[in-house]
């Protein structure tokens, strides 16, 4: 892994996949399980493609998308808490990664704008 964040991601969709088996296997929850999985290992995959970006728009676009991913993944993780599928705990941690890496992405969003501006 080339840096902090794509490692922190990645790791980050690891959980995602488990926590999409674990909703499966102890839940029986098919519909949810597949939202959160495409979101939660969306936040890594446009990291890892914006290290590769042709140019900083192209940069600050998978980044952005990233950063979107990341506010849709906290929803399912909220919504999965609040129908009783996670509960406080089980959520706690996962939610906690989910919204430091929203906050890490919503500073490279931001930082990308401004150099794109001047």
């Amino acid at each position: 892994m080339q840096n902090d964040l794509e490692r922190r991601t990645f790791d980050f969709a690891v959980r995602i996949v488990n926590l999409k088996d674990y909703l499966i296997e102890n839940k029986k929850e098919f519909d949810l399980s597949r939202q959160i999985l495409k979101s939660g290992t969306s936040i890594g995959a446009n990291v890892a493609e914006a290290q590769q970006a042709q140019s900083r728009a192209d940069f600050a676009s998978k980044m952005n998308i990233a950063l979107k991913e990341a506010a849709e993944t906290k929803f399912w993780l909220k919504l999965l808490n609040a129908t009783n599928k996670l509960t406080d705990r089980e959520l706690d941690s996962i939610l906690q990664e989910c919204i430091e890496i929203e906050k890490i992405l919503y500073s490279i969003v931001r930082t990308s704008k401004k150099t794109s501006e001047e």
